[in-house]
């Protein structure tokens, strides 16, 4: 089953500094049938100002991975973490037993991102923050994972997760195919960060997103030059 949610079809709300779209119901926006996909609970499509951003807040009990499509992102939190990530890199925060974080666009220009939330498996587990290049060369016509938790993906570089799943990303150019197996019990979550594509034969403009489930395999085939970013978790 292939759920496709049009860019326009998203909640969200402008506060002047944020401009956000929600995937999933988050803060204001309630839909029942979008409350989450599997384990993903969150897909936050949000443009944040220059000179602004997230004052310090806490957050339990989440996985929290940024996905940094256009600018950087600034990050400081209460355990002494600091640093900047830059469009096309990764961070990744295990809130844990409890973190306080604050998120800022120290650029002249407007930062564009992905926040997306995964329940973890474990709760209260010990909080933890990272950040990573990701170079897009290397995930070329195919798709590279920049955070997991999944027994698989150990040693391959990505981020860690505390939870069964993973982000992955992906670059074609226009005409090119990828295909991507789904296990039985996994639900995958794809969203266009740019250009455009078909998932197994549904089309997707840019910021699109597909839920993805019962399927035994992903085709993706770009009908532009394409950005995607997916999350592949539990289906329960």
């Amino acid at each position: 089953m292939i759920d496709v949610r049009p860019f326009a079809s998203l909640g969200g709300a402008n506060h002047g500094w944020l401009k956000a779209k929600h995937h999933f119901s988050f803060a204001n926006y309630r839909d029942p049938d979008r409350m989450s996909w599997g384990k993903l609970r969150v897909w936050n499509d949000d443009e944040i100002a220059p000179g602004t951003g997230f004052d310090a807040h806490p957050h339990r009990d989440m996985e929290i991975i940024t996905y940094v499509r256009e600018g950087a992102i600034t990050h400081r939190d209460n355990l002494g973490n600091e640093g900047r990530t830059a469009a096309g890199d990764v961070q990744i925060m295990s809130a844990g037993t409890g973190v306080t974080h604050a998120e800022y666009n120290l650029e002249p220009d407007v930062t564009k991102i992905f926040q997306i939330w995964i329940m973890p498996d474990v709760r209260g587990a010990k909080p933890n923050w990272g950040a990573k290049e990701f170079p897009k060369a290397a995930r070329e016509a195919g798709f590279e994972v920049l955070a997991s938790g999944r027994p698989g993906d150990a040693g391959t570089g990505a981020l860690p997760l505390n939870v069964n799943g993973a982000v992955l990303a992906a670059t074609l150019a226009k005409g090119q195919t990828l295909t991507q197996a789904l296990a039985p019990g996994r639900a995958a979550y794809l969203v266009v960060a740019k250009g455009a594509a078909t998932v197994n034969g549904a089309a997707l403009a840019m910021r699109d997103g597909a839920g993805i489930v019962d399927e035994p395999a992903i085709h993706i085939t770009a009908e532009e030059d394409a950005e995607l970013v997916m999350v592949e978790v539990a289906k329960e």
